[in-house]
């Protein structure tokens, strides 16, 4: 697994603890704090993959809505 620092360096963006990196056609959010829980969604917002529950899911969705717009080229 790599490292968290290399993740956090990477992130296009972080919020309360969650890296959000754009990579290709899918956005990979990783909980800094206890990294086994991420998700990874489209670029529309579905998820593809996760290990977060529902309420952790539910919080990070709402992060990547408010904050979509600091992703863009």
């Amino acid at each position: 697994m790599p490292d968290i620092k290399t993740i956090a360096d990477k992130a296009d963006f972080i919020v309360n603890g969650y890296a959000f990196t754009r990579e290709d056609d899918c956005i990979k959010v990783l909980n800094l704090n206890t990294p086994d829980k991420a998700v990874v969604f489209s670029v529309a917002g579905e998820v593809l993959e996760t290990t977060m529950d529902d309420i952790e899911l539910f919080i990070v969705s709402r992060y990547l809505k408010q904050n979509l717009k600091y992703m863009e080229d």
